[in-house]
């Protein structure tokens, strides 16, 4: 077929009414699995692409779902959107991803931006501290936030178990003979820094070990600050045994900064996995919180929303899992 199959061309290999192709397009549950099937096998054959601007008119909305990140660099939310895209594209949407960096107004611009170019719904990775304006801002639109719940606003909510990670990282420092303990991080207004701080200090008071508020840095707010507050801190007297980064920008800085200053002796665990973390030397300790799977659950969740779904806010917590490498097993050189 040399010209762009249609709709028409898909009911006629289905054996079919166009109304049903659209309906199976347009993921409507009424239409028998059989014949659904039938219509997704012809569309597939012929390579039949929906035309999103026509169907945008007819159901007043594109065929896109907005992404708002803060950094579209970092690998965390590389492979968040990775996995939103994917969900998306096996509804025949597509994404439009827009990063808003670490600026609170930036969220408001890009969540603004979206919307006007009439997106199905939106996900959101929140830097603002406050998301009462999206009353006005999404009225009727189907909002998810992911890694970090909204202030201010309902909307379901997909996070990891930031607390209970750094709590199980830090009991198994503790269990490793370490006292002097290190915590890097982020910015403390950052939701996921405060939790994984909370659960440092959860941890450490449970083991009966006061914290020690000058190996407390949450402002290495990229790898660069990690690698300088990390050296700082190894060159106090006395030095940390240990050293918790907060996630995978500040662990790749306090790796820099133990090789700069020679001490690979000192044991280490970060929050998020990263790549090459296992061919390091040491290879590095990891809470691993599975990314993929935190994008894949909004996006199903948001196009629940857009397919109807109107029951209260859902809160999903995802379980996290603590790679041992090697790094987190170091003794305490003293």
């Amino acid at each position: 077929m040399s010209r762009r199959p249609t709709l028409r061309d898909v009911s006629a290999i289905a054996g079919v009414s166009p109304k049903t192709v659209s309906r199976v397009v347009n993921a409507d549950p009424a239409v028998a699995p059989a014949t659904a099937e039938r219509v997704r096998a012809a569309i597939r054959q012929l390579g039949f692409r929906p035309n999103p601007v026509a169907r945008s008119l007819r159901v007043g909305r594109d065929d896109a779902i907005g992404l708002v990140v803060e950094n579209i660099a970092d690998p965390f939310f590389a492979e968040v959107t990775g996995a939103i895209e994917e969900v998306a594209r096996e509804r025949g949407m597509f994404v439009i991803v827009t990063s808003s960096g670490y600026a609170p107004e930036n969220e408001r611009v890009a969540i603004s931006g979206l919307t006007h170019r009439r997106v199905a719904g939106v996900i959101v990775t929140p830097t603002s501290e406050d998301h009462s304006y999206l009353s006005r801002s999404l009225p009727r639109l189907p909002a998810v936030f992911v890694d970090r719940p909204p202030v201010g606003y309902e909307a379901d909510t997909v996070l990891a178990d930031n607390e209970g990670g750094a709590r199980a990282a830090t009991a198994h420092l503790i269990r490793h003979g370490h006292r002097r303990i290190a915590f890097v991080g982020d910015r403390p207004h950052v939701y996921t820094t405060r939790l994984r701080h909370q659960g440092f200090r959860a941890a450490m008071r449970d083991a009966g070990i006061p914290v020690d508020e000058r190996l407390v840095r949450v402002d290495a707010a990229d790898a660069r600050n990690a690698t300088a507050e990390t050296l700082d801190l190894l060159a106090a007297d006395p030095a940390p045994t240990a050293v918790i980064s907060a996630n995978a920008r500040s662990s790749l800085g306090v790796v820099r900064a133990l090789h700069l200053g020679g001490r690979t002796d000192v044991a280490h665990v970060g929050f998020d996995d990263f790549a090459a973390a296992d061919s390091l030397s040491p290879p590095v300790t990891a809470v691993s919180q599975d990314p993929r799977r935190l994008g894949r659950t909004a996006a199903r969740l948001l196009l629940e929303r857009v397919d109807g779904e109107a029951g209260p806010p859902r809160r999903v917590v995802l379980p996290v899992e603590l790679i041992v490498r090697g790094s987190g097993e170091l003794p305490p050189k003293d």
